[in-house]
């Protein structure tokens, strides 16, 4: 079974950016190189996920920078976290209710704002559900 591949104008169409976007991309490490890297470069669905994903999570407001660690993030390369003695860090911190605040670093965190905000209303929801059983 032969998988369907794009020429780099197919590609730009199909996930809505401009090719020298999508180069740069390619040069910068956050989709792989082409599979042909001939003038005539194919790209197959594998480029199409990642351009989407990419693409995402720019719009989400991410920086390229934090992007490619998203995307490179696994459990085998956890970023190494080494605060030094009189390092500022500057965090978000957020009272879900009564007792429980959520703290979160921008410099280390994965997550998108929206991603944020749907994860402090699950623990906001189940604070509300545990102090309700509780009564």
């Amino acid at each position: 079974m032969s998988e369907k591949t794009f020429s780099l104008d197919e590609l730009a169409r199909l996930v809505n950016l401009d090719r020298r976007t999508i180069r740069y991309y390619i040069q910068i490490g956050l989709i792989p190189r082409p599979i042909d890297k001939t003038r005539a470069a194919r790209y197959d669905e594998t480029h199409v996920e990642r351009l989407l994903r990419v693409k995402a999570l720019r719009e989400a407001g991410l920086s390229l920078e934090r992007i490619a660690e998203a995307i490179n993030f696994s459990a085998d390369n956890l970023p190494a976290v080494r605060r030094r003695y009189g390092t500022v860090q500057v965090r978000s911190h957020i009272a879900v209710c009564s007792g429980i605040e959520v703290s979160i670093s921008p410099d280390e965190s994965i997550l998108a704002p929206e991603e944020v905000r749907e994860l402090i209303s699950q623990i906001a929801a189940l604070a509300e559900t545990f102090n309700k059983e509780q009564q």
